[in-house]
């Protein structure tokens, strides 16, 4: 790489920690509540009404300031993602270890369901929160702060431990929400939570050098994103049985569902897209060979063997996010399987997912000297991030959604308890500048 294609990645690296922080400094300090977070509305910028916490509200607000910690932001990124690993424990922190969905500001259950989707996000926040050395407390230990990252850490191998006991079926994929007890309450699998189990594996195996981790997210990929897939076409269907039968029919009368609409969702292709690319990234025992390099070790001979092109795979899910969904003002939410739309609402998430998934894989292709792909997934990347200012409100916060007539149609906001404290774009940007560094490491 020469020193003029050099400049350009740090410039990239810079610009993306810029966005990072300047989505953080909207939510600090106001999102933060005497107890948790709030979320701001993003045409006022003033918090939300009501006093319910939600946890997936909460463990994306930890995440989001954690990775601002790990780019280097301001002191007030970890002190924020502390303020939040508070009220995670000692709030929806049940008796039991499991995490209640929704709490009032005083901690009170208001919703004691047991979410897969729900516990996969606390994995991720306590993941986040090792990575950039957040300490103390946890599970038998004292308050937050010093003492190095060891309650943190006990807290992040517990919540393994319990998804294993409580949601891992005989698969090895998660089943869905069950009641306190831990009884399930439909006999329902979903792509969405384990999609989100894949993105905190990934995340406790960056925080913790654990390769256990990353062979579950090998194995949940193989099952969702290559077999599953290849029954309809390559596509990704979001619901099925508790067999793991593709079920079409599952809410076909709710086109709108607020988390399980029907129908293929171009911007969970592009997540998964971007979760490939990371494992990609791992999969060739990168950061393992380092560390062995590092300890004057060999090479071992029972590492495991790639059974799929994780790029190639990455690749098809991302093209076939653009070919049937993209419409230059952002993505359709759901389309059928020839492409067609069901619900041609753009939602914003699904922009910022297709930034960070464009970021790695570019960073991949670069990596693997393939220029022209390079090239051409940095373009996208930039027609995405035009497109940011379209669901970006006055308060700076983003929208949910625009209603699709046009550019100029009607931005939506989320309602409460929300879950998305902008940890899709705070997501993307994070992405983007760890990409455009691997890309220097690789260079």
């Amino acid at each position: 790489m020469n020193e003029t294609t050099c400049e350009a990645v740090r410039t990239r690296a810079r610009s993306h920690r810029a966005r990072l922080l300047s989505v953080l400094r909207v939510q600090y300090p106001d999102a933060l509540a005497d107890r948790g977070y709030r979320l701001l509305h993003p045409t006022t910028g003033n918090p939300y009404a009501g006093d319910r916490r939600h946890l997936v509200a909460t463990c994306r607000s930890i995440a989001n300031f954690a990775v601002g910690a790990l780019a280097d932001g301001p002191d007030w990124c970890l002190d924020a993602a502390e303020h939040g690993l508070r009220f995670l424990r000692e709030a929806h922190r049940a008796d039991d270890g499991g995490y209640h969905l929704v709490v009032d500001a005083d901690g009170e259950p208001v919703d004691r369901t047991r979410s897969a989707y729900g516990h996969a996000f606390v994995l991720l926040a306590y993941a986040r929160a090792v990575d950039a050395g957040i300490g103390g407390g946890g599970i038998g230990g004292g308050g937050i702060g010093g003492g190095g990252t060891e309650g943190v850490e006990r807290d992040l191998e517990a919540t393994r431990a319990l998804i294993d006991d409580h949601f891992r079926d005989d698969r090895g994929l998660l089943r869905s929400d069950c009641d306190p007890d831990w009884t399930e309450r439909e006999p329902y699998r979903g792509q969405n939570a384990n999609m989100h189990a894949c993105e905190a594996y990934l995340a406790a195996y960056e925080a913790t050098g654990d390769s256990e981790y990353l062979d579950r997210v090998r194995d949940v990929a193989e099952a969702i994103a290559v077999d599953l897939a290849a029954e309809t076409g390559g596509l990704l269907w979001e619901h099925y049985t508790a067999d793991w039968e593709h079920d079409f029919a599952y809410n076909a009368d709710e086109p709108r569902h607020r988390f399980r609409p029907p129908g293929y969702q171009p911007g969970h292709h592009a997540e998964w897209a971007k979760l490939l690319a990371l494992l990609d990234r791992y999969e060739g025992g990168e950061r393992e060979g380092r560390e062995r390099e590092e300890r004057g070790e060999a090479e071992s001979d029972d590492e495991p063997t790639a059974t799929t092109d994780w790029y190639a795979r990455a690749r098809e899910l991302f093209d076939a996010a653009v070919d049937r969904g993209w419409a230059e003002n952002g993505f359709v939410y759901t389309h059928a399987a020839d492409g067609s739309p069901i619900v041609a609402d753009r939602y914003g998430w699904a922009l910022a997912e297709a930034i960070g998934a464009s970021a790695a894989l570019a960073e991949r292709a670069a990596a693997r000297g393939d220029a022209a792909e390079a090239d051409r997934l940095r373009d996208w990347h930039r027609r995405f991030l035009v497109r940011t200012d379209l669901f970006r409100g006055p308060a700076g916060v983003w929208y949910e959604k625009r209603l699709p007539a046009d550019a100029d149609g009607d931005r939506v906001a989320q309602d409460p308890p929300g879950v998305e404290p902008d940890y899709h774009p705070a997501g993307a940007y994070f992405e983007g500048w760890r990409s455009a560094r691997a890309e220097l490491s690789d260079g």
